[in-house]
């Protein structure tokens, strides 16, 4: 089971989730909450800082702005990484750990504070899991 509160927040089964500005939005399909959020010390995400959960590609459903939306992808080009163009926000990726699931940017759900959540556990992701394969 995941995480169904945040602070004052309840999350709910479809939840909505924004960029700084507002011309990104997604819909995500949270029916366990918020599941095993966490950090990354990979290059990309030592510099956003971003806590990311993860849901099934199904589950997550751009609203508006895939017309802002930029693409960022670096060193094995697996994971694609989608911010704002606008305000620079990162909002979702893809994941390259699992290409079938999105990670996405805790901080961009609706009335949720990721520092919240308290202690986040730290994946490393300088020594990735598909680099030993």
């Amino acid at each position: 089971m995941g995480i169904r509160r945040v602070g004052p927040t309840q999350i709910r089964e479809r939840h909505k989730a924004t960029c700084h500005c507002g011309a990104v939005e997604l819909e995500l399909h949270l029916p366990d909450g918020v599941v095993d959020p966490r950090r990354c010390d990979c290059s990309i995400c030592r510099r956003k800082g971003a806590i990311v959960a993860g849901v099934p590609m199904s589950g997550l459903r751009i609203v508006r702005g895939q017309d802002v939306l930029k693409l960022y992808q670096f060193n094995t080009n697996t994971a694609k990484h989608y911010f704002c163009s606008n305000c620079g926000i990162y909002t979702h990726h893809q994941r390259r750990s699992n290409p079938q699931e999105y990670g996405y940017n805790v901080g961009c759900l609706e009335g949720v504070n990721p520092f919240d959540l308290g202690p986040v556990q730290t994946n490393d992701g300088v020594n990735h899991p598909s680099d030993q394969r």
